[in-house]
C-alpha cells in the first residue's frame, strides 16, 4: 500500500535526506529514528505530500493518508465530543463514540478542549486519528506530553485497532512503543552538507 523509492527531501531549500526507500503493506508499521535535525519531520511531511520531494517517488492510494504533527489540532471552545465529531464530519464519517473509551476520554466528553491538561489534549489530538478513517498515518512524535500509561494506551490502539485492521503507520519517535515494527535509522541517508535542492518553502 505504501511504496517509497530513492526519496530525497529538503528543508528550506537545503537537501537533508537522499536515497530513502522502503515498502509497507497493510498491517505494517515503520519507526523512524535518528538524532535531532536529521530530517524525520521533513521526511514525514514529504511522504504526506505537504512539501515536494527532490528525487524519488511515493506511491499510495489516493486519499489514504493523514499526517499528525506535534500540534494537538483541537478547538479549545468545543467539548471533547464536539472536537471528535468535527473531525469525523470533515472526513465524511459518523462519530464512533467508542473512541472516548479507547483514549480514556469518556469522563471528559462534555469538557471544553481548552480546559484539558497537556496530556489530555494530546490524547484528544490522537483520538482524531481513530475517527477520520485514513489507512496510512504519518506520525511525528505522537507521544509528546503523554505519561507512561497513556503511551501504552496509544500503542495498544495503534497495534490492536489501526494496524490489525489493515492500516499502516510511519512513526518518528524516540520512545519504544512496543510495536512489532522495524526501525529505520535515517543517519545513513543524510545528505552531504551544503547540498541544495527543492524549494525555499516555509517550514512549520
Amino acid at each position: 500500500m505504501l511504496h517509497v523509492a530513492d526519496l530525497g527531501c529538503a528543508r528550506g531549500g537545503v537537501a537533508v535526506l537522499s536515497g530513502v526507500s522502503f515498502d509497507l503493506a497493510a498491517g505494517q508499521a515503520l519507526v523512524l529514528r535518528g538524532p535531532n535535525g536529521i530530517g524525520k519531520t521533513t521526511l514525514l511531511r514529504t511522504l504526506a505530500g505537504l512539501q515536494p520531494a527532490i528525487t524519488g517517488e511515493v506511491e499510495m492510494p489516493e486519499e489514504a493518508a493523514a499526517y499528525a504533527s506535534h500540534a494537538d489540532g483541537i478547538k479549545t471552545a468545543l467539548t471533547v465530543t464536539e472536537n471528535l465529531a468535527f473531525w469525523a464530519e470533515v472526513y465524511g464519517l459518523p462519530l464512533d463514540t467508542g473512541v472516548l473509551d479507547r483514549f480514556d476520554l469518556a469522563q471528559f466528553r462534555n469538557r471544553q478542549g481548552g480546559t484539558l491538561s497537556a496530556g489530555q489534549k494530546r490524547r484528544l489530538g490522537l483520538a482524531r486519528l481513530a475517527v477520520i478513517g485514513r489507512k496510512i498515518l504519518f506520525l511525528d512524535e505522537p507521544t509528546v506530553s503523554l505519561d507512561t500509561g497513556s503511551v501504552a494506551m496509544f500503542a495498544r490502539w495503534l497495534q490492536d485497532d489501526h494496524l490489525a485492521q489493515g492500516g499502516i503507520a510511519v512513526i518518528a519517535t524516540h520512545i519504544d512503543l512496543g510495536l512489532d515494527a522495524p526501525v529505520l535509522d535515517l543517519t545513513p541517508f543524510k545528505s552531504a552538507p551544503g547540498t541544495g535542492g527543492g524549494t525555499d518553502e516555509a517550514f512549520l
